[in-house]
C-alpha cells in the first residue's frame, strides 16, 4: 500500500477546525485534525512530497522523516507540529482501516472503554469564535443579529465594565453539570474592571478578590461532588497567581490551570511547591522532550498535552507514560471537533494515568452533527464510549463540514 496524496479542508467552529487526509492506490483513506496555527493547511500541503509513495502502516517511522524534513536536525518545537500531529492521526486511522482494528488496540489495547469528559465552561458563557491567531470573529452559524453587531478584539485583551458575575459563573455550572458532566473548568483571567496592565503579568488585591469569588460560587453552586478547574492562561506572577491559589484552596479544585508563562518551568515549581492547590500545565509543550523538565522536576500535578500538536497520538502515550513514571496524571488539552476528540479519546483508553479529556465546544450547534458512524451522543452524561470499529471508529460528515467550511480553504481534493 503507497500513499498517493494528501488533502486539507478547514470549518469555522469556535476555531478552525483543520482536517487532512491521506490517499492510497489501495482506496483506504485516513482522516485527522491539526491544531489552529496561521498557515496550517500551507505546511499540510509542503510536506506531501514526504509522505507519497510510503507504505501508511510504517506510522512511527513517517512521524520521523517528517520530523527531520523540517528541520537540519529535527525540530523539537512549533507550529510544524500542529500539521504533524494531524498527518500522524490520520496514518493511525488509515492502518486501522486497513488492519480492521480501532486505534486504542494498535497503541496497546483499553484500560478503559468509556472517557471521562470535563467541559470548558470559559466565562460562563460559550467561547467566542477565535481566528488562528486569537481575534474574535462572527461566523456563519451565528445568528445575523450576532454577526452584524460583532466588533472584532483581542482575546487576550485586559478591562471592561462587563466583566462576567459570580451569578453568571453559579448560573453556567449548574447548566452543564445537569448534563451528567461530573467536571467543569472555568476561566479566571476574564476581563475585568480591576485590572491595570495587560503585560506585566500583575494581579491587584481586587482582581484576587473577584477570582476567588468566582470560584467560591461554582462550588457552591454545584456542591462537592463536581470537580472544578479554573484556568490563568499562563498569565501572572509567582508571587500574585500564589495569592490566588491560597485563596481557593478552601474549594478543593481539581487543578488551577497554567498559572504562569510556559517557558519557565523553574517558576511553574515555585508555584506548585507553594500552595496545595493542583496544579496543571502542558498544552503549549511539545514532544517527551518538552515535558521531560516539567515531568521529572515535579513542576506540576496534571500535565495536559494537547493530541492535536505535541506530536501525535503515539507521541502522546509516550509523554503519559513518562508521566505514569512520576504517578503524575493526564487531562489532555482538547478544542477540536469530534474528529480529533475522539482521536483523543483512543489515546485516553489506551493510557493507565488518564484523569479527564476536554470538550471545549459546548456552544457551537453543529459539533455534534460533524460526525457520523457512531450511535447516539458522541459525549452522553460526561463520557464518550470509545468505539471498537476500524481507525478512529468514525468518518467527518461532509456534508455539515462544507456547510460551514471556511472561505478561501480548498475543501479536500477540490483545489
Amino acid at each position: 500500500m503507497q500513499i498517493t496524496g494528501l488533502a486539507t479542508a478547514v470549518v469555522e467552529g469556535n476555531f478552525d477546525w483543520t482536517y487532512v487526509r491521506l490517499y492510497t492506490d489501495e482506496g483506504f483513506t485516513g482522516t485527522g485534525e491539526c491544531f489552529l496555527a496561521p498557515g496550517l493547511t500551507a505546511i499540510c500541503r509542503e510536506l506531501t512530497p514526504i509522505l507519497l509513495g510510503e507504505d501508511p502502516r510504517d506510522v512511527d517511522r513517517l512521524f520521523r522523516k517528517l520530523q527531520w524534513s523540517t528541520s537540519g536536525a529535527g525540530s523539537v518545537a512549533g507550529i510544524i507540529y500542529n500539521a504533524i500531529s494531524g498527518i500522524e492521526a490520520a496514518l493511525w486511522d488509515l492502518t486501522g482501516k486497513a488492519a480492521g482494528l480501532p486505534i486504542h488496540r494498535m497503541l496497546g489495547g483499553k484500560f478503559r472503554s468509556r472517557v471521562r469528559m470535563y467541559a470548558d465552561c470559559h466565562a460562563g458563557e460559550g467561547l467566542e469564535a477565535l481566528t488562528s491567531v486569537m481575534l474574535t470573529r462572527a461566523p456563519s452559524w451565528l445568528s445575523e443579529s450576532e454577526r452584524q453587531g460583532h466588533v472584532s478584539r483581542s482575546y487576550w485583551a485586559t478591562g471592561g465594565s462587563d466583566a462576567p458575575t459570580a451569578e453568571d459563573y453559579a448560573r453556567r455550572a449548574r447548566q452543564i453539570a445537569a448534563l451528567g458532566y461530573t467536571a467543569l473548568k472555568f476561566d479566571l483571567d476574564v476581563p475585568n474592571p480591576h485590572q491595570i496592565d495587560e503585560y506585566n503579568h500583575g494581579i491587584t488585591n481586587n482582581e484576587v478578590n473577584y477570582m476567588v469569588g468566582l470560584v467560591r460560587a461554582v462550588r457552591e453552586a454545584v456542591g462537592d461532588g463536581i470537580d472544578l478547574a479554573f484556568d490563568c492562561h499562563w498569565r501572572y506572577t509567582v508571587a500574585d497567581v500564589l495569592k490566588v491559589a491560597y485563596g481557593v484552596e478552601p474549594y478543593n479544585l481539581l487543578w488551577l490551570e497554567d498559572p504562569t508563562p510556559p517557558e519557565n518551568t523553574d517558576a511553574l515549581l515555585r508555584v506548585t511547591q507553594a500552595t496545595r492547590t493542583p496544579i496543571c500545565t502542558g498544552e503549549n509543550l511539545q514532544l517527551r522532550q518538552g515535558f521531560r523538565a516539567l515531568v521529572q522536576s515535579g513542576a506540576a500535578h496534571v500535565i495536559s498535552p494537547d493530541l492535536q500538536k505535541c506530536g501525535g497520538l503515539l507521541e502522546g502515550k509516550r509523554i503519559a507514560e513518562m508521566a505514569d513514571l512520576h504517578y503524575i496524571p493526564v487531562a489532555p488539552h482538547n478544542i477540536s471537533s469530534p474528529i480529533g476528540t475522539m482521536a483523543a479519546a483512543h489515546v485516553c483508553a489506551a493510557i493507565p494515568n488518564f484523569l479527564a479529556l476536554e470538550f471545549h465546544a459546548h456552544g457551537v450547534p453543529f459539533w455534534q452533527d460533524l460526525a457520523v458512524g457512531h450511535e447516539g451522543p458522541i459525549i452522553d452524561q460526561g463520557y464518550i464510549t470509545v468505539p471498537d470499529r476500524p481507525g478512529l471508529g468514525i468518518e467527518l460528515n461532509e456534508e455539515i463540514a462544507r456547510k460551514y467550511a471556511r472561505p478561501g480553504e480548498p475543501f479536500f481534493a477540490e483545489v
